[in-house]
């Protein structure tokens, strides 16, 4: 089954590019365009995609406010800001809106296609100047709550960028148990999303910055 993605941009000759492009990958497909956040996030409700591709600085309403939107009513859409800005706020703002990954609009074709994937599959999607500028900026939990030795090991195989069925294989576990887990995690270090996780997990020395999101592309 196709992986069903919403591009939102306020260029209509960006849009067409991601869509030109997009429609060569059999595995994905492009269900519909927004011009804006507003757009977005109606058609987010109405299409019901696995993956919104999401430009940040947009008029009527920007990405990040979408984002937050969509996240609120639809958790199980990922979003994957694309942009050409990489200020502090932007980056931040984005993930804490509980966007999955954070991508510049220089990202080669194939890397696009292989982010969408991987987002569609739970995987945190970081440039490294993005992940650089969250360690920086993101605050860490207050007073999070220990982790158990199991949960430690899903922890570190999240940051590395593997899916919830790749963690199953790797721990020869059920998918339904890693999910679990994964909940477990984010409750226990008081964030909400994979990537909050993995910066944790680099800020504690759990993985290196290096190891962030290595599974390739």
């Amino acid at each position: 089954m196709s992986i069903r993605v919403l591009i939102v941009d306020d260029h209509d000759v960006v849009r067409q590019g991601l869509v030109m492009y997009l429609k060569l990958d059999p595995e994905i497909e492009v269900v519909g365009e927004a011009a804006n956040g507003e757009e977005a996030v109606s058609l987010a409700r109405d299409l019901e995609p696995d993956v919104i591709l999401m430009d940040l600085l947009m008029p009527v309403m920007d990405g990040i406010a979408a984002t937050e939107k969509i996240k609120a009513d639809q958790p199980e859409v990922e979003v994957v800001a694309l942009t050409s800005v990489l200020d502090d706020g932007a980056v931040t703002g984005a993930v804490r809106a509980g966007a999955i990954g954070y991508l510049l609009k220089n990202t080669k074709p194939r890397e696009l296609s292989g982010a969408i994937k991987g987002a569609a599959a739970g995987q945190v999607q970081l440039v490294p100047e993005a992940a650089a500028k969250l360690m920086r900026e993101m605050r860490a939990p207050e007073r999070p709550e220990a982790l158990t030795a199991r949960e430690t090991e899903v922890l570190k195989l999240v940051a590395r960028g593997m899916a919830n069925k790749q963690i199953a294989r790797e721990l020869f576990v059920e998918e339904k148990t890693v999910k679990a887990h994964v909940s477990g995690v984010l409750k226990k270090l008081g964030v909400s999303s994979r990537t909050q996780a993995a910066l944790h997990a680099v800020r504690t020395g759990l993985v290196s910055m290096d190891e962030l999101n290595e599974e390739p592309w």
